[in-house]
């Protein structure tokens, strides 16, 4: 697959010492009033869009006529697994137009008790803000420099300074996508809200439009309209999403080339009359991922953030750069 570092699995309720024991969300603390899954999907039906039925162009025949593979040193051959190249047709369906940001997904967690992302437990994300608030200046200071990793001297600045600084971060990630998620989480956080994850063909024609481009806005690839990690330096790799207006598709549906890769429904398998096969990699093994990711850093190739392009991993992975964003029956309507 194309992304980067796999996260630690297991349950990790944030409290790597005991200074921060009691500080963490309620999939380890109880103490929050947790948001309804009705409650989440009022708030987030207005961030929807409605794709049309009809037919889009689904993969490619490209080939990989000027040794790109061997020249990166790639694993994974370019296009072959896109062919071939072909109309599909779709009846009517809704799509996020956004990818799913940390405070929707932290809804979730708070909601369910299930365990956050580890990333959370790292960058401060995971702590309440009453606890912060009753936390003595010492303890303030050491977490603002250990987790949140504040730009100042901790040792001059008092709570009100610390406190402002600390939930301004925070507020900062809220619209951050989620990752480091695994396909199951994702798929049980679509449920929750009343939606699905897209399969991948819903996936495509979002971010291609029915005219078949290369990439959202069109056939030229411009890296600085996305989020490649080859051109500013966000936090944590990842971007607020929608920051990029450019990166936006036919219909209006944004971050489809680069951010987070995103999780689809299905199982990454050859496509119906293609003649290439991977024993190893196709099957019900690994998921598709979808739309290149933030974590790319040097190796941004424009090809990893192309509409047809196709990636993959084992659902149960945890990974830095993949997200996701739901979809949902045309006849359920937002």
């Amino acid at each position: 697959m194309f992304s980067a570092k796999n996260f630690p699995r297991g349950r990790v309720c944030g409290v790597l010492f005991p200074l921060l024991a009691g500080l963490g969300l309620s999939a380890c603390n109880e103490s929050a009033a947790p948001p309804s899954a009705a409650a989440a999907l009022t708030a987030s039906q207005d961030d929807m869009v409605l794709i049309p039925a009809g037919p889009f162009v689904m993969g490619s025949d490209k080939t990989d006529d000027s040794g790109k593979q061997d020249e990166y040193g790639l694993v994974k051959p370019l296009y072959l697994d896109e062919h071939p190249q072909r109309t599909v047709e779709l009846p009517a369906y809704w799509i996020d137009k956004y990818e799913v940001t940390h405070r929707q997904y932290r809804g979730f967690v708070l909601a369910r008790k299930i365990p956050e992302p580890f990333e959370w437990s790292q960058n401060g994300y995971n702590l309440h803000e009453d606890r912060l608030r009753a936390t003595d200046l010492k303890s303030l200071r050491w977490i603002a420099t250990e987790y949140f990793k504040l730009d100042i001297d901790t040792r001059r600045s008092g709570r009100a300074e610390l406190l402002r600084l600390m939930l301004a971060d925070q507020q900062a990630k809220d619209v951050l996508p989620v990752t480091g998620v695994t396909w199951f989480e994702a798929n049980r956080y679509c449920h929750w809200v009343g939606k699905r994850l897209p399969s991948e063909a819903e996936w495509e024609k979002a971010a291609r439009g029915s005219d078949g481009r290369e990439f959202p806005w069109g056939n030229d690839w411009d890296a600085g309209l996305a989020n490649t990690g080859d051109n500013e330096d966000w936090d944590e790799g990842m971007a607020p999403v929608g920051h990029y207006e450019k990166n936006r598709s036919p219909y209006g549906v944004y971050d489809m080339a680069g951010n987070a890769w995103e999780w689809v429904a299905d199982w990454y398998k050859p496509y119906p009359g293609s003649d290439y096969f991977v024993a190893e990699a196709f099957g019900e093994k690994n998921r598709v991922i979808r739309g290149g990711g933030g974590g790319m850093g040097h190796y941004a190739l424009s090809e990893f953030f192309r509409s047809a392009m196709r990636g993959f991993a084992v659902p149960d992975s945890k990974n830095t750069d993949v997200g996701f964003r739901c979809a949902r029956d045309a006849e359920a309507a937002p």
